[in-house]
């Protein structure tokens, strides 16, 4: 599949898609050995996705109607090389982009009153799935894409130069004007920036630097662990966060980065069954498929053999904390890894898969 050039410079970002194909790596040898159960399983997931959307975009239940839910439902249709120009599920991925395109403000904030606690962690979901996207699509909604997406990266980089304390520093939280940080919600920006840069945004070095060093303060030097405000808070459910990031920013085979998959590796048979469950399974499976190696040939197999039998009848997986439509996009998304087809999760192929 091929992204056309495109360009456009509006509110001070220019974007230059080069021709590129976007096409699946070789097989990673352990998915392999699941892939004739784990496709099907992600097909099933994809359907339940595409039956329950609403006719305007939007998802039943658990902020169903924020930005967010319907940018993790596009991700996870494009994470197994679905098109929104042809093929089953093309209308759900461009009634997605109408929903997120048509919710954002004056400010530039991708946000409907739908986003609980407050609008930035979807605004983040919503501006990656944005960017992912575009250069994927009809020029009518490329043309809508490319008035939104810039105005929306331009928020993320003006929340993060609010004036804050050391600890919070580079960090983002649920306001645009928060002074505080949090570790979830900046991982959300650092891949919305990142996501943007590699497009061809003018996105500065030092934001992502900033945000970085954001969260390496927040990574415990000993245990590796990433925590929520600390180091340690919620470190089951977080690490993985903290080791994509880090992977995805050039540290991979670094101590920080190794100490994370270390504890990843020790701590991620716990996960089922905790608050956050989906979440982390969602980041361990991403950061681990990063790193590679020992690390992934040990956690695949669990994964599979632990969620393929999660899956409910209709082909939903069920978050307790944040429902069907939330469960089965994280799920698709942590099933589809292997595939490489979300530009942004695309692994360096010297990464050695050997332990």
């Amino acid at each position: 599949m091929h992204r056309p050039i495109f360009l456009s410079a509006i509110f001070g970002f220019s974007f230059l898609f080069a021709l590129s194909v976007r096409a699946q790596g070789p097989v990673d040898p352990v998915f392999a050995k699941w892939q004739e159960k784990v496709d099907p399983a992600v097909g099933r997931g994809l359907d339940y996705l595409a039956r329950a959307q609403n006719e305007d975009g939007s998802f039943p239940h658990n902020y169903g109607r924020s930005v967010g839910i319907p940018a993790l439902a596009g991700m996870a249709f494009l994470s197994r090389g679905h098109l929104p120009t042809e093929g089953p599920y093309a209308e759900n991925i461009n009634l997605c982009i109408d929903w997120v395109v048509r919710h954002q403000n004056e400010q530039g904030v991708l946000d409907n009153g739908d986003a609980g606690h407050g609008p930035m962690y979807a605004h983040n979901i919503a501006t990656l799935f944005l960017s992912e996207v575009s250069g994927m699509v009809d020029p009518e909604r490329q043309a809508k894409i490319s008035q939104v997406l810039p105005k929306a990266l331009a928020l993320i980089l003006r929340a993060q130069q609010v004036k804050k304390d050391e600890r919070n520093q580079g960090g983002w939280r649920y306001h645009p004007d928060s002074h505080d940080s949090d570790t979830s919600c900046s991982g959300w920006a650092l891949m919305a920036l990142r996501s943007a840069k590699l497009n061809g945004a003018a996105v500065p070095d030092q934001a992502i630097a900033d945000a970085v060093a954001y969260l390496e303060r927040h990574q415990h030097p000993e245990k590796g662990t990433f925590g929520y405000s600390g180091r340690e808070d919620h470190a089951k459910s977080l690490t993985g966060m903290g080791l994509l990031c880090l992977e995805l920013t050039g540290r991979h085979g670094s101590p920080a980065t190794i100490a994370a998959a270390d504890y990843v590796l020790q701590t991620y048979r716990d996960l089922p069954g905790r608050q956050y469950e989906f979440y982390g399974i969602y980041y361990n499976a991403q950061g681990l498929f990063q790193v590679g190696g020992k690390y992934w040939n040990e956690f695949a197999p669990w994964l599979y053999e632990t969620y393929l039998g999660k899956q409910q009848p209709e082909g939903s997986w069920d978050s307790k904390t944040a429902g069907r439509i939330y469960g089965t996009s994280m799920m698709v998304l942590a099933f589809t890894v292997p595939h490489r087809q979300l530009p942004i999760y695309q692994r360096d192929e010297t990464v050695d898969e050997e332990e």
